[in-house]
């Protein structure tokens, strides 16, 4: 099998709700950047990754140009066995990660249509039949956060992200995680997410405020020797998402214990390939784990619901379905969530068909 040709469009993906994190970052119209790699068997592979601006080091309009420069060593490959090929496009190209990702997805889609396999097979086997979901809540309002939760509480959502800190009052953020807690009731998972957005002191004064309760923290400060001292200072269990990037990141998070959970992201760390040594990694460490992305719809999330299914319920604190929180969906047949869960597709491969009329005409074509 070879790869023949590389389709590329861009998709404005549009929450249906805006969403409002600390530092002034916000989610509302994104551009997803699609990917389909024709081969000459007929098969296709479907890769997608969509950064939100001003979130992490990667930026839409360079997935183009950064697979552009990869196509001399993707054509005429085999796409089968996706880490072989992953490492001559590292050699080609350094860096990159966020677009690395979106071919790294349509390889292994490559890889298991080809197998007549799905995905999860793949990646260690089918280790649940569906995997629980977490609900993230827009920092609004504490009153209008809690009538949130309370909505999807009553939709079977048993795990709650509560963002923190987009108003710079951090009695607003004591009161948000207070009303959450309260609302949901004890059981279900509560943890409050500042996006690297809160300074060492903010954070911890609001740990101290919420330290009575059962929540977690999500990475409050820009590095791991602040977010390891806020947890020092708090008591409060402690998840990382920005700062949780590659293996050498998630050992010294572990080292400096701040790492109960991390987030670990297709596009943050380059794809299935990179991430499968990532989750083994956190299995081995007793680390929890999301299983997500940055942002994104049907494809990106078939892509990790597979990795999430295929991972030991015993480190799979939860997934995400971040098609649920977007429109257009790409892809009709993919899955949704049910009472709170989710399973991964069915069928070879991701699993899902893109939905061409939705597509469009691509940006750009390569072969």
């Amino acid at each position: 099998m070879k790869i023949t040709r590389i389709s590329l469009w861009h998709m404005p993906l549009t929450s249906h709700e805006t969403y409002y994190m600390a530092g002034g970052k916000t989610c509302d119209t994104t551009t997803s950047v699609i990917v389909r790699l024709d081969t000459d068997t007929g098969l296709s592979g479907w890769g997608e990754v969509c950064p939100i601006p001003h979130y992490l080091p990667a930026y839409a309009d360079g997935v183009v140009p950064a697979i552009t420069e990869m196509a001399s060593v993707l054509l005429d490959a085999d796409p089968v066995g996706p880490e072989a090929l992953i490492e001559r496009m590292n050699t080609h190209l350094q860096g990159h990660r966020y677009a690395k990702s979106a071919i790294d997805t349509a390889l292994w889609d490559l890889t298991g249509k080809a197998a007549s396999l799905p995905v999860y097979a793949l990646l260690g086997g089918r280790a649940a039949a569906d995997m629980p979901l977490y609900h993230s809540i827009t920092c609004v309002a504490p009153d209008d956060m809690a009538q949130k939760a309370k909505d999807a509480y009553a939709l079977g959502m048993r795990q709650f992200q509560v963002k923190l800190g987009a108003d710079n009052n951090w009695q607003n953020d004591v009161e948000r995680l207070h009303k959450v807690r309260e609302t949901v009731g004890p059981g279900p998972l509560v943890y409050g997410d500042w996006n690297c957005g809160a300074d060492r002191l903010t954070a911890t004064r609001v740990g101290r405020a919420v330290r009575h309760l059962d929540v977690m923290l999500e990475q409050p400060c820009a590095t791991i020797d602040e977010c390891a001292a806020v947890r020092d200072a708090c008591g409060l269990p402690m998840k990382l998402d920005e700062n949780a990037h590659d293996i050498p990141s998630l050992l010294e998070g572990h080292r400096q214990g701040c790492m109960d959970a991390a987030a670990l992201k297709l596009s943050k760390f380059g794809g299935l390939s990179t991430m499968r040594r990532a989750r083994d990694l956190c299995l081995t460490l007793g680390t929890q784990m999301c299983i997500e992305d940055t942002w994104g719809s049907d494809i990106t999330t078939a892509a990790l619901l597979h990795l999430a299914a295929s991972t030991p319920a015993r480190g799979l604190m939860n997934t995400c379905d971040l098609s649920h929180y977007v429109g257009p969906r790409l892809a009709p047949d993919a899955p949704t969530r049910n009472n709170g869960r989710i399973a991964p597709p069915e069928g070879p491969g991701l699993g899902i068909t893109p939905d061409l009329d939705v597509l469009g005409t691509p940006v750009c074509i390569l072969d």
